[in-house]
């Protein structure tokens, strides 16, 4: 569960698990300090950090020589009927390209990316 707790200055959110903390906010142009990440960042943060993870634990329970791995995500919000992600993944290291195209399909498959790709709802307690 992530807790969000309000702060200063203006919108400043610090959101924490109950272990690690970090700090979100709006942007100026929003009456915010631009202090932290804005909330559509981290649902960029996500993706692109679960690609990363997923990626290199299969790299590693496969034998797979990937040194490092570089995904960037971006969520286009231009049209108001979706939302749409787009993912890239750099892959470094003594590959072949069956195995890139491997890692890419794993990219594909990251666990939060098909959490959203499921119908989503609200309840609110």
């Amino acid at each position: 569960m992530i807790t969000a707790t309000s702060d200063v200055p203006n919108f400043k959110t610090i959101f924490t698990d109950g272990e690690r903390a970090a700090e979100a906010d709006t942007t100026p142009k929003n009456g915010g300090a631009d202090v932290g990440f804005h909330p559509h960042d981290l649902l960029e943060a996500a993706i692109a950090t679960c690609i990363n993870i997923t990626v290199r634990m299969y790299a590693s329970k496969n034998g797979i020589a990937a040194e490092r791995v570089v995904a960037r995500v971006t969520l286009d919000r231009s049209n108001p009927a979706e939302a749409v992600f787009r993912s890239e993944v750099e892959l470094e290291g003594d590959l072949t390209e069956e195995q890139r195209g491997t890692l890419r399909d794993v990219a594909r498959a990251c666990p939060v990316r098909r959490t959203l790709m499921r119908a989503i709802r609200f309840e609110e307690a």
